[in-house]
């Protein structure tokens, strides 16, 4: 059991990352706090079926309140944070052009800024302790400009991630990047992942033309990105920091 006895707070647990994250680290023996916009019942089920320790706390991770409350509710339970995986985001499609002042500001807000709240409100218990683990879910899309080809064909960039996603997930990465150097001598590391077009309701309209460019030839699966994040949240990848790790059946490479 690679995380027995480590707390974990997973952001997003309510979705299909969210909640694939929290089943692979509860049958890896973490407890866990489960942070969500809504409760979820059916994540919370699944972590106490394993055996281990869970809380269900409904949590608006874009405002600092509710951060700061949910982060003090896991020390209250559990004495300390061990893990933060920083889940929680929505998805934006269509065009720059047609992109609204308001959507780039809720993307943004809740795919960045919350990650950067969140890793803010674990520090403390973390440094305390000499060690934590903070894994953030990057993207493709913040690195490849999108995987649209609107030169080909307009309607692809109507059903594809826009820039105001790509845009939060590159800032995720430089967070990541920053984070992993001034926290490296408090014995805490700070990765990513960064998955490409992976099976959920989020992919529903993902063109047929776009998955005939997975050199794999299909869409990832949650359990697929949570097995990477359990990797770095274990002991074995305490040399590891400042990563941002692909999970993208080889749309890219870098």
């Amino acid at each position: 059991m690679k995380l027995n006895g480590r707390v974990a707070i997973v952001t997003g647990g309510g979705g299909v990352i969210g909640a694939g994250v929290a089943e692979a680290f509860s049958r890896e023996g973490a407890d866990i706090c489960i942070a969500d916009l809504n409760p979820a019942p059916e994540v919370l089920s699944v972590v106490e079926r394993a055996g281990r320790r869970a809380i269900d706390v409904p949590t608006d991770v874009s405002r600092k309140d509710q951060v700061t409350k949910m982060v003090a509710r896991t020390i209250e339970t559990f004495g300390h944070i061990d893990i933060l995986v920083n889940v929680a985001g929505i998805t934006s499609f269509g065009s720059a052009a047609t992109l609204d002042e308001s959507e780039w500001d809720r993307v943004l807000d809740t795919n960045l800024k919350s990650a950067f709240l969140c890793s803010q409100a674990v520090i403390p218990s973390m440094r305390e302790h000499r060690f934590g683990r903070i894994i953030n879910l990057g993207s493709i899309l913040g690195k490849n400009g999108g995987n649209a080809r609107p030169w080909l064909d307009r309607a692809e960039q109507t059903r594809s991630g826009n820039c105001a996603y790509g845009a939060s997930k590159a800032g995720i990465h430089a967070l990541t990047y920053y984070l992993a150097r001034e926290l490296a001598g408090d014995g805490i590391t700070v990765n990513a992942v960064a998955p490409g077009p992976i099976a959920s309701p989020m992919t529903k309209t993902f063109p047929d033309a776009l998955k005939a460019l997975i050199p794999v030839g299909r869409l990832g699966r949650a359990d697929e990105v949570a097995d990477a994040i359990v990797f770095l949240a274990g002991d074995n990848a305490g040399f590891i920091t400042g990563e941002v790790l692909d999970v993208n059946g080889g749309m890219w490479a870098d």
